[in-house]
C-alpha cells in the first residue's frame, strides 16, 4: 500500500508540474492542411526550424531562451470555373495535383440542366498538393477557363493545439516512465495489477497524443482544393434578335424571362393538377350542402304537423 501511495504522489506531481508549464513560445507562418486518408510522410525538411522569433523565460534569474516553434496553419481554397470542356479539365486537374506529389480526394461528374432545359455535363474535384505548392496549382486550375465564378482561400492556425500536443506527450511519457519504475519494484500482486492498470491507460493516451501530433506533421505538407467546374453552356450570354443585353439590361430581362416562365409553370400546374382538385372538393361539398339543407327542411316541416295532430286531439 506504500508503493501504491508513493506512485499516487509521484504522478499528481508529474502531472501539476506538465500543467503549469511554461507556454510555449509563438513562431513563423507554415502552411499545414489536415490530409485525407493516407497522406504521405512529411518530408524531414518540413519542419525543420527556420529564423523564429524567441522568447526569454527566467529561471532562478538566468534567463533561458525558448526554442523556436514553427507556426502551422491549415490552409483550404475552393474555386469555381467555367470551362468548354468539362471531363477534359477534371482530368487534367487531377494529373496536376499526382505530378506535383498529390492525390485526389474525390471526384464527381454529373449531368446538370441550362436554362432552356440542355443537358450539359458538370464536375466537381477534390485533389491535395503540396503546400508551397498551392499557388501554382491555382494558377494552373485558373489557366484558360472561360470565367472564375468564386475562389476562395482560407486558413486555420493550429500552432497552439500542436504545441500542447507535444507537451501532453512529454508529461505523458515522464509518468511511464516513473511507473515503469515504481513496477519492477513491487512486490504483491495486488500492486503490480494496479501499476500495470495505469501504465495500460497512460501507454494508450501516449499512443492516442502521438497520432494526433503525426497527423498535423504529415497534414502541414498538403492543401486541399475543392473544384467544381462548370460547363460554358450554362452561362451562355442573352441574346433577344441581334440585341445581346449586358449588366443591369441583361439582369433585368434574364428576371422577366425567369418571371414569365415560372408563370407559365404555375398556370400549367394549376389547369392540369389544382383546379381539378378543387372542383372535386367543391362538388363534395356542394352535394353535402344540398344533403344537410333537405334534412334540415324535413325536420322543420314535421313540426307543424305534430302540433295540428296535438290540437286535433285535444278537441
Amino acid at each position: 500500500m506504500k508503493k501504491i501511495l508513493i506512485f499516487s504522489i509521484i504522478a499528481a506531481a508529474l502531472l501539476v508540474t506538465a500543467c503549469g508549464s511554461a507556454a510555449a513560445p509563438e513562431a513563423p507562418v507554415m502552411d499545414v492542411l489536415p490530409s485525407s486518408g493516407g497522406a504521405p510522410a512529411v518530408e524531414q525538411d518540413m519542419f525543420a526550424p527556420e529564423p523564429a522569433f524567441e522568447e526569454s523565460t527566467s529561471n532562478s534569474g538566468s534567463g533561458a531562451s525558448a526554442a523556436a516553434i514553427e507556426r502551422i496553419v491549415i490552409k483550404n481554397a475552393d474555386l469555381a470555373i467555367v470551362v468548354s470542356d468539362v471531363q477534359g479539365r477534371m482530368e487534367a486537374i487531377q494529373s496536376m495535383a499526382e505530378g506535383m506529389g498529390g492525390f485526389v480526394v474525390s471526384s464527381n461528374l454529373y449531368q446538370s440542366y441550362t436554362s432552356d432545359n440542355i443537358e450539359v455535363p458538370e464536375a466537381t474535384i477534390t485533389v491535395r498538393v503540396p503546400a508551397e505548392k498551392l499557388t501554382e496549382a491555382l494558377d494552373q486550375i485558373k489557366k484558360d477557363v472561360v470565367e472564375v465564378q468564386s475562389e476562395t482561400v482560407s486558413g486555420q492556425d493550429v500552432t497552439a493545439e500542436y504545441v500542447d500536443l507535444q507537451s501532453n506527450l512529454k508529461s505523458l511519457e515522464a509518468t511511464e516512465e516513473q511507473l515503469n519504475k515504481i513496477l519492477e519494484e513491487a512486490t504483491t500482486t495486488e500492486d503490480v495489477v494496479n501499476i500495470f492498470n495505469q501504465l495500460t491507460y497512460y501507454r494508450q493516451q501516449i499512443e492516442v497524443t502521438k497520432g494526433q501530433i503525426k497527423y498535423y506533421e504529415e497534414a502541414s505538407a498538403l492543401s486541399a482544393i475543392s473544384v467544381r467546374i462548370v460547363a460554358e453552356e450554362t452561362i451562355k450570354p442573352l441574346v433577344i434578335g441581334k440585341w445581346e443585353p449586358k449588366g443591369v439590361a441583361l439582369e433585368a430581362t434574364q428576371d422577366l424571362i425567369d418571371f414569365f416562365q415560372g408563370f407559365s409553370e404555375f398556370l400549367i400546374r394549376f389547369i392540369i393538377f389544382t383546379l381539378p382538385v378543387l372542383l372535386t372538393i367543391g362538388f363534395f361539398l356542394y352535394l353535402l350542402f344540398i344533403g344537410a339543407r333537405a334534412i334540415f327542411r324535413k325536420l322543420r316541416g314535421s313540426k307543424p304537423k305534430k302540433e295540428q295532430a296535438q290540437e286535433v286531439e285535444k278537441k
